[in-house]
């Protein structure tokens, strides 16, 4: 294992910020694997310590196959991670909505431009991803649909979903759509949380990582081969939405098979502790996405179900 500095921003008044970069194996630039960009990722990095964890054994166990290079960066943004903030500490901004990146910019988009002149040749990009909002997910393996990254290689992951993505208008300065401008096969890998540790999901979302390595002949993996993968369109899922705000109480979990009509949580007057609202299931399926903050507003969407298959 080498471990190199991607990146350096210097510093007044504290320690610079360095992106630290962990290198397996020797050859052609083969995955590269981002762990946090933005500063509440917390399981996002717990993962990726994880997975550099795991390629340090197989690489000294020889089970990294000759001729393939595999970077595993854990995290993007440690100043903001040291103060407990989502985006960039002194301006706000968000350093995944800033690639490729410009040397001679603002601040974040030095950062991206530093990071990606490195991560942008490798084969296969993979990032531990986060949802813009509070909630937990479905472990799944996320493909934006760019035109290069092919369904069938998402399901090499075998996590229990494949989900496809449309491209929107913002989606243009990620680190996944870049990737693919690039030709790049890029992925985003989503656990349950993203500002609370899950033991359990992030050695579910490693091993998928693992199986995805071996399948592509860059590792030797004998662990679980994983989920049979549902594929599932993004824009065929059923949002429920709540019609007062207050506070938010949920009777299901996420994964959870529900039926039409079934309670899925009760917003509750903050002051007077009186259920204002049962938010009922409009169809049979499965809870993909659950809010889970203890306060919502009135018309957000805090479930998302999945009612087919495609």
């Amino acid at each position: 294992m080498k471990k190199k500095i991607i990146y350096e921003l210097k510093s007044l008044y504290r320690d610079n910020m360095r992106v630290t970069g962990f290198e397996f194996g020797t050859g052609k630039k083969s995955v590269c694997i981002v762990g946090s960009i933005r500063g509440n990722e917390i399981q996002q990095l717990y993962a990726c310590s994880l997975l550099v964890k795991r390629l340090k054994k197989m690489e000294k166990e020889g089970r990294i196959k000759k001729g393939h290079t595999i970077l595993v960066i854990p995290s993007m943004n440690t100043y903001s991670m040291n103060i407990k903030k989502r985006f960039w500490p002194t301006d706000n901004t968000d350093i995944n909505r800033m690639f490729p990146g410009y040397d001679l910019g603002e601040t974040t988009q030095r950062i991206a431009g530093g990071v990606f002149e490195t991560v942008k040749d490798y084969k296969y990009g993979i990032q531990f991803a986060s949802f813009y909002m509070p909630g937990k997910f479905t472990p799944h393996v996320r493909m934006m649909k760019a035109g290069f990254s092919q369904v069938d290689m998402a399901k090499e992951f075998g996590m229990p979903y494949v989900v496809l993505r449309s491209v929107r208008p913002y989606d243009t300065t990620t680190l996944n759509y870049n990737w693919q401008i690039w030709e790049t096969h890029a992925f985003s890998i989503y656990t349950t949380t993203t500002e609370s540790i899950d033991k359990e999901r992030a050695n579910m979302a490693v091993c998928s990582i693992l199986t995805f390595l071996a399948k592509q002949g860059i590792a030797e993996y004998r662990g679980h081969n994983g989920y049979q993968s549902m594929v599932v369109d993004d824009t065929d899922m059923i949002s429920v939405r709540t019609g007062a705000a207050g506070i938010f109480e949920s009777s299901v979990h996420v994964g959870q098979e529900i039926s039409k009509g079934q309670t899925l949580a009760r917003i509750i007057d903050p002051y007077e502790g009186d259920v204002i609202e049962k938010l009922k299931s409009p169809e049979e399926g499965i809870v993909f996405f659950m809010h889970d903050a203890p306060l919502t507003y009135a018309n957000t969407a805090v479930f998302k179900l999945i009612t087919g298959e495609k």
